[in-house]
Parts: structure tokens; C-alpha cells; sequence
């Protein structure tokens, strides 16, 4: 059986794997990091984007031995060490964009990649990023409040759905 080795969160990670292994099951099973969850396994939901070398990427599509050598980043590490939230966690928590919470992980992911390219995103502009990602609960209006408030917008001015 092959082995695989990344860096996820900063640290070094390896295990053995089948080629079939998704990144999403390698993360949850052998790494043992739950927070990336697997809601479709068809890449429709984007409850499991994790960022691989930068790059936001919905890990049921992905093969695990693609990420040989990668640099992965998953919900887990978006906290600081101390457990202090990023700024995109704690507007979530602030503007209350989440309900269930089983899109969330995806939800902060997909908003730290739009982030990182579009600090300053429009609401149209967060709602087309955020294009392949789903949530049931909420209907995203305090989502897109959430991602614009932690990049530094007013949220007062986001219309109501």
C-alpha cells in the first residue's frame, strides 16, 4: 500500500493509503481530523473544502496521494493555537452565519480562499464565490454578513433576502 506525506496544519502528516483514498477520508480517518466533513461525496456541497497549497479545493475529489508533498489546511487550523478564532470564525460566530453547523468548515474555508484573493468582495461577489457551497439552515443571508464583516465591510448595508 502506498504512503502519503503532507504538511496539514503545519505539521508533518503521513499514513498509508489506497490510490482510491480520497484527501477528505484520509483527513477524517487517518488523520483524524473531523472537521472537514463529507456531506455529498459528488462535489456539489463544498462541506469539505480545505485549502491544498493555497488553493481551495473540495477534498472528495481529491485523491489523497495528489496531496503527496502539499501543504493542507483544514477548519482545525484556522483557530490560533490558544483556540482564538480567526477573523472569519468570529464573524460567523458574531453575525450568527451558522445554524447546524455541518456546511460551516466549508462556508470559513471557502471564505478565507475568496478573502485571500478579494479582500474587499462585494455581496454579489461573496454569493457567486460562494456558488458551490450548501447549507440548509440558513439561506445564506448572515453568511455573506459574516464574510463581509471580516473584511472589514459594513454588513448594515447587505440587503435582506
Amino acid at each position: 500500500m502506498p504512503q502519503v506525506s503532507m504538511t496539514v496544519n503545519g505539521k508533518p502528516a503521513s499514513g498509508d493509503v489506497e490510490g482510491r483514498t480520497l484527501l477528505s477520508s484520509f483527513l477524517r480517518d487517518t488523520m483524524g481530523l473531523t472537521g472537514t466533513h463529507v456531506g455529498c461525496d459528488t462535489s456539489q456541497c463544498g462541506a469539505c473544502v480545505v485549502h491544498v497549497d493555497g488553493e481551495a479545493v473540495k477534498a472528495c475529489t481529491m485523491f489523497a496521494l495528489e496531496a503527496e508533498g502539499a501543504e493542507v489546511a483544514t477548519i482545525e487550523g484556522q483557530a490560533a493555537p490558544d483556540g482564538t478564532l480567526n477573523a472569519i470564525q468570529a464573524a460567523f460566530q458574531e453575525h450568527h452565519g451558522l445554524q447546524c453547523g455541518f456546511c460551516t468548515p466549508g462556508m470559513v474555508m471557502s471564505a478565507a480562499a475568496l478573502l485571500k484573493d478579494n479582500p474587499k468582495p462585494s455581496e454579489a461577489e461573496i454569493r457567486d464565490y460562494l456558488e458551490g457551497n450548501l447549507c440548509r439552515c440558513t439561506g445564506y443571508h448572515n453568511i455573506v454578513k459574516a464574510i463581509m464583516a471580516a473584511s472589514g465591510q459594513n454588513v448594515g448595508a447587505i440587503a435582506a433576502e
